[in-house]
C-alpha cells in the first residue's frame, strides 16, 4: 500500500468570533449605577446625619435642664452665701488681706488702692437670670477719705456672638483724693525722652569709638610708609 500524503500545513483553528455590539435598548439597566457596596455606604452616611441630628437636638434639651437646674441651685446657695459673708466680716481686713495676696489681682494694686481695701467690709457676686449672660460685682465699702460710693459695682455681659463688655459704677471722688492721669501720662511721655536721649549719647560714644579706631589705623599705615621709605634708602 502506498503511505498517505500528509498535508504541508497544520491545520488552522478557527478564531472566536466577538459577540455583536449591543444596541442602545439592549444596555442592561444596572449600567452607570454604583455598585452595591457604595450604594451601602451613601446610605450610612444618611444615617450618620439623622443621628447625629437626634444628638444635637438632645444636646439643646439637655442645655435647657442644665439651665433650669442651675437656676434652682443658685437660689438654695443665697442663704449660704449671706451666711458666708456675715463670718467673714468678724475677720478684720479678710478682703484687702485677699486681694494682696492674690497673685494676679496684687499686681493691678498700688498703694492707695491697698489704703482704699482697707475699708472693704462685703464681695458679693451675683449670675443674670440666664447665668450665661454674666454677672455683677459688688464692693461694699465702709465711709474713707477716697470717695463717696457706699457700693461700688462692675458687670461683665457675653453678647450672643460671644463678645465680651463690662460697665461699672462712676467713683465719686472726695476732694484731692481724684487720681491725675494727665501726671502719670507725662511721666511716661518723660520717660521715653530720657530714653532717647540716652540712646543717642550711645550712639554719639560709638560713632567717637569708631573715628579713633579709624585714626589708630591711619597712624598704623603711616608708621608702615615711613619704615618702607627707610628700608629702600
Amino acid at each position: 500500500m502506498a503511505p498517505k500524503r500528509q498535508s504541508p500545513l497544520p491545520p488552522q483553528k478557527k478564531k472566536p468570533r466577538p459577540p455583536p455590539a449591543l444596541g442602545p435598548q439592549e444596555i442592561p439597566a444596572s449600567a452607570g449605577l454604583p455598585k452595591k457596596g457604595e450604594k451601602e455606604q451613601q446610605e450610612a452616611i444618611e444615617h450618620i446625619d439623622e443621628v447625629q441630628n437626634e444628638i444635637d437636638r438632645l444636646n439643646e434639651q439637655a442645655s435647657e435642664e442644665i439651665l433650669k437646674v442651675e437656676q434652682k441651685y443658685n437660689k438654695l446657695r443665697q442663704p449660704f452665701f449671706q451666711k458666708r459673708s456675715e463670718l467673714i466680716a468678724k475677720i478684720p481686713n479678710f478682703w484687702v488681706t485677699t486681694f494682696v495676696n492674690h497673685p494676679q489681682v496684687s499686681a493691678l494694686l498700688g498703694e492707695e488702692d491697698e489704703e482704699a481695701l482697707h475699708y472693704l467690709t462685703r464681695v458679693e457676686v451675683t449670675e443674670f437670670e440666664d447665668i450665661k449672660s454674666g454677672y455683677r460685682i459688688d464692693f461694699y465699702f465702709d465711709e474713707n477719705p477716697y470717695f463717696e460710693n457706699k457700693v461700688l459695682s462692675k458687670e461683665f455681659h457675653l453678647n450672643e456672638s460671644g463678645d465680651p463688655s463690662s460697665k461699672s459704677t462712676e467713683i465719686k471722688w472726695k476732694s484731692g483724693k481724684v487720681p491725675d492721669m494727665d501726671d502719670e501720662e507725662g511721666e511716661g511721655e518723660d520717660d521715653d525722652d530720657d530714653d532717647e536721649e540716652e540712646e543717642g549719647l550711645e550712639d554719639i560714644d560709638e560713632e567717637g569709638d569708631e573715628d579713633e579706631g579709624e585714626e589708630d589705623e591711619d597712624d598704623d599705615e603711616g608708621e608702615e610708609g615711613e619704615e618702607d621709605e627707610g628700608e629702600d634708602d
